[in-house]
């Protein structure tokens, strides 16, 4: 019995109709995957969250933003030793190893530290971030490479609009020797931001603290305008950011969003509060034209305060 085979032109349908099938599939593969990586990026933030609080509860305070133990000039060339909050918390981030590595008597810099910092904690990266696996080189301000380093996804808050992340102090949790209490949290715990995303794809930040006179550069994938060439922010932003705008596209201070917070995700970026849940908020591209802010950034901009006694719509959480 002789069998029929496929002509041409048959062959040439079942190719396009398997062809239209992954194309049809392919979105969903990618909603899934993007899901089970937004699930995961809440969940480094929950860990992270939790850890503050156990550190909170051991310290009697949250630890500093970043603790100095010079005088206060700029933000940039007086950050030394420089130890950030994420490094602060790394016990109870079941990386007891790393922690013990560490000397907090001696700058982040420092060649005794050099096998700590560059050591990448999986929980500090967001797993929808275009980020390196290996140490990154840290620059200072004419590029010239002061150490290398893990890499982080996620900074403290260190206030609302009028904090800058330079700034000695900040009206939010985190900011320069900072050791702020439960009590201070005026303004409640589950409506004040600990920590949120700072896709390092958008700003090149790192785990282990402000390194002194090192610089927080632009990211390949940042898409905030304008594009300042040779833009950078100092080394206080490489732990921290303010609450203004999230997932910045123009930035009209010049800072291509750098000291704001952002992600890879669409549509938003996750946040960790003070009373350890996750949320995610809306993105805020910029500001009115004016240079009003619209009400989403008001809102968010009092998520950043620990005592500002705003008024919060209960309609707030997306």
């Amino acid at each position: 019995m002789s069998r029929r085979a496929f002509t041409l032109v048959e062959l040439l349908v079942v190719i396009a109709i398997i062809g239209l099938l992954v194309a049809l599939l392919l979105p969903a593969v990618q909603a899934a995957r993007e899901s089970a990586r937004r699930s995961q990026c809440s969940n480094n933030l929950k860990q992270i969250a939790l850890a503050a609080q156990n550190y909170h509860d051991a310290m009697r305070s949250f630890p500093p933003g970043y603790c100095a133990s010079v005088a206060y000039v700029d933000g940039a060339t007086d950050t030394t030793m420089g130890w950030g909050w994420a490094a602060f918390i790394l016990p109870y981030m079941e990386q007891g190893a790393v922690y013990e590595g560490v000397n907090f008597g001696l700058p982040i810099e420092h060649p005794l530290n050099a096998r700590a910092i560059q050591t990448p904690i999986s929980a500090y990266v967001c797993p929808s971030d275009i980020a390196p696996q290996t140490p990154y080189a840290v620059p200072d301000a004419s590029g010239n490479v002061i150490a290398l380093s893990g890499v982080t996804s996620y900074v403290g808050c260190i206030g609302s609009d009028e904090s800058a992340v330079s700034d000695k102090t900040g009206t939010g949790v985190f900011y320069r020797n900072s050791a702020t209490r439960m009590a201070d949290i005026v303004d409640g715990t589950s409506t004040t931001i600990l920590v949120g995303e700072k896709a390092w794809a958008n700003a090149q930040g790192i785990w282990p603290g402000a390194i002194n006179r090192g610089v927080l550069v632009r990211g390949a994938l940042n898409p905030c305008q304008p594009l300042v060439a040779g833009m950078f922010y100092p080394a206080s932003a490489l732990v921290v950011s303010h609450a203004h705008l999230n997932n910045a596209l123009i930035d009209g201070d010049g800072s291509a969003g750098m000291d704001d917070f952002s992600s890879m995700h669409v549509y938003g970026s996750y946040f960790a509060f003070a009373d350890g849940s996750v949320r995610f908020y809306p993105s805020i591209a910029n500001d009115q034209a004016n240079g009003d802010y619209y009400a989403d950034s008001l809102i968010f901009q009092a998520l950043g305060t620990r005592a500002g006694h705003e008024v919060i719509p209960g309609d707030w959480a997306k």
